[in-house]
């Protein structure tokens, strides 16, 4: 049997090296306010090196420590070796910028204002080869919607349950607070739809990885985006099986965005 000095030891030295968990804030001149984010680095993370960086995106109503119950994001970035950073996207921002309301400029923060901060602030690779973005429900949307208007920035993107067409739910979710009512702005809600983004994409400039459980209530947009896809002859995986809209799910599935996106980080980086 081990000694009690022996595993407190072993506590002690996975304490000291496991992954670290920062919590920054950045101030957005777009909305001129200070924003959190969680920036998890690996363990053994070493200054002389570039880390590979994946933007995980919250959820509707979620906020930057969504990722990190149970430690999801500390155990990614450990087994992965990549740092993780969890921006704070507002309780229903959407990840873009609001034509109607001037403090909910989230895609000016995340382009213009958080990655630079974070390529100045951590050891990053700092080219769209090293970074990729996704996340879940909002921040699947949003995820696809930066990544598609932004493909200098990224070079690989996710989904997963994501809300890739908003039109099917003009009422929920603060969508209406962000874009104005569907029945008086609708040419603004066609224009701020991912699957209505689909000829933004140069051929093969995003590896795309889109994943939705069948009995999620977005499922259907899902297989209509996956549909679209394929007839526009656009390269994405796309993953769907038994789950609903929940933690279950989503802890699994970003398992395999973490997977396809590192393996691109390999294939890319020279």
């Amino acid at each position: 049997m081990k000694s009690i000095f022996t595993l407190l030891l072993a506590i002690a030295i996975n304490f000291c090296y496991a992954a670290q968990v920062d919590t920054v804030s950045v101030f957005s001149n777009s909305m001129q306010k200070n924003i959190k984010a969680s920036v998890v680095t690996p363990n053994g993370y070493d200054k002389t090196k570039k880390y590979p960086v994946i933007y995980l995106l919250h959820g509707y109503s979620g906020n930057h420590t969504g990722w990190l119950v149970e430690s999801v994001a500390q155990n990614l970035v450990d087994e992965y070796n990549i740092i993780i950073v969890c921006p704070d996207g507002g309780f229903s921002s959407w990840y873009f910028d609001s034509p109607i309301d001037k403090s909910s400029q989230y895609e000016t923060y995340f382009t213009k204002e958080l990655i630079p901060w974070i390529d100045k602030n951590y050891n990053t690779v700092t080219d769209k080869n090293g970074r990729g973005i996704t996340g879940l429900s909002m921040g699947g949307h949003g995820a696809l919607y930066l990544s598609f208007r932004h493909q200098d920035l990224f070079g690989t993107a996710g989904s997963m349950s994501g809300g890739v067409d908003i039109r099917p739910f003009p009422d929920n979710w603060d969508i209406s607070k962000r874009l104005g009512s569907y029945k008086d702005n609708q040419q603004l809600w066609e224009e701020n739809t991912v699957v209505n983004m689909l000829h933004l994409l140069t051929p093969n400039s995003l590896a795309l990885i889109i994943d939705c459980g069948t009995a999620d209530f977005f499922y259907q947009v899902n297989c209509k985006l996956h549909e679209k896809m394929l007839y526009m002859n656009i390269a994405h995986d796309f993953i769907s099986r038994p789950g609903a809209h929940d933690w279950n799910y989503w802890k699994n599935a970003v398992k395999y965005q973490m997977l396809f996106m590192t393996e691109f980080f390999k294939r890319n980086i020279n």
